[in-house]
This record gives C-alpha cells, sequence and structure tokens, in this order.
C-alpha cells in the first residue's frame, strides 16, 4: 500500500528559520533575541493570512526549548523536546483557536496551566491563534495573567486583524508585523517543491499561481497541489490558465492595443469572447484595471520593480506602455474604477462595462473625458442642419470663428409648423408618465387633419461652412405662449381628469377644487386635506405638461394650497377622549367617583 499523501501546506510547512519563507528580517530578529537571552514574555504576531505567524510560532517554542541548539541559533530537531513539539505531545507547548474557544472559562483553563512549570526545557508557550475573536470579558479574565505571568511562560499571541485587539493587550506585547509574500518568493518555494515531488512546473504557471494566492503562501501551496493532481505532474502555462479560470495576459495586451489604436469595435469584440468563455464581467473589470496600473508603473524606470511579475512578462509591459501617453493611465483607472463602483447597482451590467470599453477606446487623441461636455449636435445626422446653442457657444474644438458674418434677413428666416395633439395620444402619453398602464407596443394614432397655422418665426440656426467652422445664431428659441381663456382651462383640466382615472384622490381633488386665476398665466388650486395636496404634487410635471401643450402656452403655472378654514380632525389620546367623556357626563364622574377611580 503507497504511503498516506500530505498535502503541500503541511508537508512543507517550516520547520527552522531559515526555512519561513518571505520573512528574513522578522525571524533574523527572533533568533537574535533567542541568542542574546531578550525574551519578551508576550508577542502579538499579526499579518494576513497564511503568511507563517503560526508556523513562527511553533519554531521559536521549539527552538527556546531545545536542548542542544546549533551554532547558528536554530533547534537541533533530534531532541526529545524537539521530537515531541514535532509530534504535537509537547507539554511545554499548548495551543488555543480563539475562534472557537473565546469564553471566559476557556481562558480560565489557559491562566490554570500557567501555575504549572516546565518538564523538560526551560519555557512553557502558550499560543493562542485569532486573538481578535476573544471576547471583551476573555480579554479582561486575560490581562493580569498576560502581564505578570511567571517567568518560565511564554504567550504568543497571532491574529489576522490587530485593530480587533484591546489596547490594554497591544501595549502588553512585543508587536510583529509579518508582510505578505512577494510573487517572486512565492515561485521560487513552489518551483523547489515542485522539483522535491518530481512535477515539471513552467515558471509563467507557477507565477499564475502566485497571483492567484495574493501574497499568501499556504494559499499557493493549495492551488499547486490542486493544479499539479489536474496536470497529472506536468504544470504548464495553458493548463493552469483553464484550471484556475483566470484570464490570460494575452487579452490584456490586446485589449490595450485596440485602446491606442481607438478601435471600439475590436475591444467589444474581446469582451464578448471573454464573456461567452464565462469569466465574470466584475473578475474582468478589475483584472484590466490591475494591468492598466501596471503599465502605468512600467512608464516609469524607477517603478518598475514595483511591478510583481515574472522578469519576462516586466519586459513585455515596459514594451507596451510606450504605445500610450502617462495622462492616458490615469484618465483609464479612473473609468475603471467609476465602473467598479457602479456595477453592483447597475440595471444593465453588460452595458455599463461595454460603456466603459467605448470611452477607453476614445480617450485616444488627448482632450478632455469623452462623453462630457459634448454638444448634442454633434451626434446629429450630418445632413440635418445643426441647432444653435442657447446660453453660451460651441465647444472649442467644434466652433471656430466664421470669416464671413451670417446675414440677418427675414428671407432667411424659417418657420416651423407646430406638430398637431391627438387628445388620446396624449392620455397615453400622461399614463405612462404616471405608471399606471404601462406603455408597450402601443401604436401611435393618426392626428386628426388640421390645417397648418404658421408658428412665430424662431431665430436662425447656426450655419457651418465647408471648413466645418460654425456661425452662431444670436437669437434664441422662443416659447410657447398664446393667449387662452379659464373656459379653455378649465375644460383641459376636465380632459386630463379623464385620462388618470386610477388616481382615486387626485380625481377626486380635481373635480371638487375650483382653480382660480390669480394672474394671467397662474391658478391656485386649494384643497380640503394634505393627502390631496400630496397627490398633486406626485402628478405636477404630466399634470403642467398636459395644460401647457393643450392650451399651447409654456409659461403656465399652479400653485397648490389648504383651505385654513376647513377644519382639521387632530388625533386623541385614549386619555384625552376619557377625561372628555367624563367633562361631558356628569353621572359617568360621579360613578368612577364613587368607585374611587382616578383616571391617569
Amino acid at each position: 500500500m503507497s504511503e498516506k499523501y500530505i498535502v503541500s501546506a503541511r508537508k512543507y510547512r517550516p520547520a527552522t528559520f531559515d526555512s519561513v519563507v518571505g520573512q528574513q528580517n522578522l525571524t533574523a530578529t527572533l533568533k537574535s533575541s533567542i541568542r542574546s537571552g531578550r525574551l519578551a514574555h508576550a508577542y502579538l504576531f499579526c499579518g494576513p493570512r497564511g503568511v507563517g505567524k503560526t508556523s513562527c510560532a511553533r519554531i521559536f517554542a521549539r527552538t527556546i526549548n531545545c536542548l542542544s541548539p546549533t551554532a547558528d541559533g536554530e533547534a537541533c530537531g533530534e531532541c526529545e523536546s524537539c521530537l515531541a513539539i514535532e509530534r504535537g505531545n509537547s507539554y511545554n507547548l499548548m495551543e488555543l483557536d480563539a475562534a472557537s474557544n473565546n469564553s471566559v472559562d476557556d481562558i480560565r483553563a489557559v491562566t490554570d496551566q500557567v501555575a504549572v512549570p516546565p518538564q523538560i526545557g526551560k519555557y512553557r508557550v502558550f499560543i493562542i491563534d485569532e486573538v481578535h475573536m476573544l471576547s471583551s470579558q476573555a480579554f479582561n479574565a486575560f490581562l493580569k495573567t498576560l502581564e505578570e505571568p511567571p517567568s518560565y511562560a511564554i504567550f504568543i499571541l497571532a491574529t489576522t486583524e490587530k485593530h480587533k485587539v484591546l489596547p490594554t493587550i497591544l501595549s502588553r506585547c512585543q508587536i510583529f508585523d509579518f508582510k505578505r509574500i512577494t510573487i517572486a518568493d512565492i515561485v521560487d518555494h513552489l518551483a523547489s517543491v515542485a522539483e522535491k515531488e518530481g512535477i515539471t512546473a513552467d515558471r509563467r504557471a507557477l507565477g499564475v499561481i502566485a497571483r492567484k494566492a495574493d501574497g499568501a503562501m499556504r494559499d499557493a501551496l493549495s492551488i499547486f497541489d490542486q493544479v499539479a493532481a489536474a496536470c497529472n505532474g506536468n504544470i504548464t502555462y495553458e493548463a493552469v490558465l483553464e484550471n484556475l479560470n483566470v484570464l490570460d495576459y494575452e487579452y490584456f495586451f490586446r485589449f490595450i492595443e485596440a485602446f491606442a489604436k481607438g478601435d471600439a469595435g475590436e475591444a467589444l469584440l474581446l469582451y464578448k469572447d471573454i464573456r461567452d468563455r464565462g469569466f465574470d464581467s466584475l473578475s474582468f473589470v478589475n483584472s484590466l484595471a490591475q494591468h492598466v496600473r501596471d503599465l502605468m508603473v512600467a512608464v516609469d524606470p524607477r517603478t518598475v520593480s514595483l511591478l510583481e511579475m515574472p522578469e519576462d512578462s516586466a519586459q513585455r509591459l515596459v514594451q507596451q506602455a510606450r504605445s500610450l501617453p502617462l495622462k492616458w493611465y490615469f484618465e483609464a483607472m479612473k473609468l475603471l474604477n467609476d465602473c467598479d463602483l457602479n456595477y453592483r447597482t447597475a440595471t444593465s451590467k453588460q452595458l455599463l462595462v461595454e460603456l466603459t470599453l467605448i470611452r477607453l477606446s476614445q480617450l485616444v487623441g488627448g482632450g478632455q473625458s469623452p462623453f462630457e461636455g459634448s454638444d448634442r449636435a454633434a451626434l446629429r445626422n450630418p445632413s440635418e442642419p445643426p441647432r444653435a446653442i442657447s446660453g453660451g457657444q460651441q465647444p472649442a474644438a467644434m466652433v471656430q470663428p466664421s470669416a464671413q458674418p451670417a446675414p440677418e434677413s427675414a428671407a432667411e428666416t424659417q418657420a416651423v409648423a407646430e406638430p398637431a395633439v391627438d387628445p388620446e395620444a396624449a392620455r397615453d402619453m400622461v399614463k405612462s408618465i404616471l405608471g399606471d398602464t404601462p406603455r408597450q407596443n402601443v401604436a401611435p394614432r393618426p392626428a386628426p387633419a388640421k390645417p397648418a397655422t404658421p408658428a412665430p418665426a424662431r431665430p436662425r440656426p447656426a450655419s457651418f461652412n465647408i471648413n466645418g467652422s460654425a456661425q452662431v445664431a444670436t437669437g434664441r428659441i422662443e416659447r410657447q405662449r398664446e393667449p387662452f381663456t379659464d373656459s379653455d382651462f378649465l375644460k383641459a383640466w376636465h380632459d386630463f381628469i379623464d385620462t388618470v382615472p386610477d388616481r382615486h384622490i387626485l380625481v377626486s381633488a380635481m373635480r371638487n377644487s375650483a382653480p382660480a386665476r390669480s394672474s394671467e398665466l397662474e391658478f391656485n388650486v386649494m384643497v380640503d386635506h394634505p393627502a390631496q395636496q400630496q397627490a398633486f404634487e406626485g402628478a405636477m410635471a404630466p399634470l403642467l405638461a398636459f395644460l401647457r401643450e393643450r392650451l399651447r402656452n409654456d409659461f403656465l403655472t399652479l400653485h397648490v394650497t389648504i383651505n385654513p378654514e376647513k377644519e382639521v380632525v387632530k388625533p386623541v389620546s385614549p386619555r384625552e377622549f376619557l377625561e372628555k367623556t367624563v367633562n361631558v357626563n356628569p353621572p359617568l364622574a360621579n360613578f368612577l367617583k364613587s368607585l374611587n377611580i382616578e383616571i391617569l
């Protein structure tokens, strides 16, 4: 029968300080303190998951209790104390998982053990993992023992969230901050593990595993085992991408090439290919943002060292980084960050990502960011005459001073006939705005025949010469302002009521209130209840739009107020109701008095 399989994270767990990966400065400090005999009674090891906190705590416990340490300050691994700790049955090492043992009773069990001196070696070491999970009562019960333990007791606390540990605990410990393990260190360690296991591994594939592990060696070894099992001992770059569902770097390089050319179509096709392969769009956006960040770092030779990736990939990034200006990367990172922030609340997530890709493609060419400050006239059909911009001038990129002034003769002004309004179509429009009846597949009704009446002459729109320069008209577009009578207003008022039969409160208020004309274009509406006023406010926009369109006057306004003469019924409490009843009913008051009952 074959030997029992042990996962790499346990099989290759560090047994000496020198075998700890990526924490050289920290382990050197611990070894120096052991050699000099300057040991603290409490240590706090904090840092991300899988970086060696618990492993260093066990190595520290084994080293200080070793009966015959080596010349460089490491444990021998052969004495009785070292073998007992390796087997996990040493009396000098006690471990507590605070994630599942976080009560006061659990801490009291530890403090009871502190009173027992060591039988072999010099020290008893108590390792409390995930110490931030202890309850406040457990922390308080632990304070006195942690502050004044026996000379042979050493506490090592480990946590991934130092900010959750009480300041009174932090002040009693020497704090060691473990750092994330770099990608280069993880790749080197995985390569040595692959060599010991007889596995062929491509360094590019190990680089993908290292990036996936995000600085945690334990995670990297677990992923390594997963990929090695799937690849039958031959770990290739393509196999790692397929098994870990990771996007190939080639996609991001092709995206940057499309952005450099301003080819939005190519970017959208690449995104479709990514979606067809089942990749999550949010992960794609974050990965693309990381690639843009790496390119920005690669632009400056001084920051190339910040790239955490194999040397060949870093050189390729340096080459591609020259294809775009530095300002482009700043704008691109902002667009991708906005896409990430808006992704979770977007109704159409695919549209959001595609719009971001289009904007990234349009960043080429400098100037301002796309879709910002753009004139809608630039998006019109070239065959249609552009409209004038009121209250300002054309953007500088589109407007140039004309060589000749535009003539202002009356013959050149254009009269535009207003379209006829069909009452039935207006009702459908109002209902769709109010949300009473969904407007789905409603065929437009033909407008009734109406003789065309010439509308007031409008200012001539801006004219463009053959070179693209603009001649902007000085006037502004006029709004409708035709006179109307009170009867015309009331007729339009009741026509609107017919369009909202399901709005019962609004319909009742409009039928019972009589709009009073306070000026030529202002009407006051007085209602009896706040609910009616609220109903008017909720429908004010479609109501004004209907009346203004029907009466052909864009300056009509409405003011809705509550009638102050109407009595407002104030709700009373049960006590007030009972007091009022007793005051108007003397027999009831006498009856309560005879029973010696008091209203409280």
